[in-house]
């Protein structure tokens, strides 16, 4: 891409959007396009098309997505893959009928079948049955791909699809019901302290394997890619290591300075036994990690202390 490219920036407001666009802007990216949902709704056809039609841009990141933590995939399903097979489809679409140059679809590891072979490297996908917690945002991740590598196929167009694990940052959702399990671990570990609450209370056995993966360096993967590979085949963007959700919530308790206990609610789902990315295909053209964990979870708690509670 080149300084004065046209880059539209699909989801700008949310997690991975937020950090490209300061990321871009930092670098001296002068023509970024951005529009909110009031601006513009992604689940309309004709308003895409439209949008599309007038701005044109060189490149796309489509990074808006409907996104929730496993209680509100577990319960409200339609609201993962209704509006994400929806927005999929009319930036895909659009962008091919546009010329866009290059588009970068982000997917997330929940795409791999729940009992696979780990690491998870990317020809594992649909070698399965997914995570059924996940299955509706999954089914919808996977559709996403799948267009990508369609519209490849028959008009020869460059949209790549990366895959990352699970992304962590500022502007992530701290709601301790519908947020991702590390916002969510960190207001459930913040608010016990400040009620000096004795103990902490989590779902699960504590067991499960994660990887994680702060939102800074997801976001320089994106655009690494961006420049370096044109392939039909997804590309996994990892950390290279795992750890159990009870470590995690271990390291968040210190992180927040919570001094209770950790409990495991074991009547309560864990997921998927173990999400751990094989990054080598990345690794191999040059990409690297710069963002351990504890100071990416560090820089998270300290960014939402200082936007929310000040």
């Amino acid at each position: 891409m080149n300084k004065d490219s046209k880059i539209y920036i699909a989801g700008h407001n949310g997690l991975v959007g937020s950090a490209l666009v300061k990321k871009l802007k930092e670098e001296g990216f002068l023509n970024i396009i951005t529009r909110s949902s009031l601006e513009l709704n992604l689940v309309n056809q004709k308003e895409v098309e439209d949008f599309f039609n007038n701005e044109k841009p060189d490149y796309v990141f489509l990074l808006a997505a409907s996104v929730g933590g496993i209680i509100e995939n577990r319960e409200k399903p339609a609201n993962f893959i209704y509006p994400n097979l929806l927005i999929e489809s009319n930036i895909i679409n659009s962008a091919w009928k546009s010329n866009v140059k290059k588009l970068i679809f982000l997917a997330c590891s929940i795409i791999y079948p729940k009992e696979c072979q780990q690491p998870l490297k990317e020809e594992y996908l649909l070698s399965g049955y997914p995570e059924p917690t996940n299955l509706a945002h999954t089914i919808a991740k996977i559709a996403g791909i799948v267009l990508c590598q369609s519209y490849n196929k028959q008009y020869k167009t460059n949209f790549i699809s990366c895959v990352a694990s699970n992304i962590f940052g500022p502007n992530d959702n701290f709601d301790q019901t519908a947020g991702h399990v590390i916002p969510a671990f960190i207001s459930k570990f913040h608010n016990a302290k400040i009620n000096n609450e004795p103990s902490v209370t989590m779902w699960g056995t504590g067991k499960p394997l994660r990887d994680f993966i702060y939102v800074d360096d997801v976001v320089n993967a994106c655009l690494f890619l961006t420049e370096k590979y044109d392939s039909s085949e997804i590309i996994n963007v990892g950390s290279g290591k795992d750890i159990s959700i009870g470590e995690l919530a271990e390291l968040i308790k210190e992180v927040t300075g919570y001094n209770g206990k950790i409990i495991f609610d074991t009547t309560k789902p864990d997921g998927a036994p173990k999400r751990l990315l094989d990054n080598s295909k990345i690794s191999l053209l040059g990409w690297q990690l710069n963002v351990p964990l504890k100071e990416g979870l560090e820089n998270t708690y300290n960014w939402w202390l200082n936007k929310f509670l000040k």
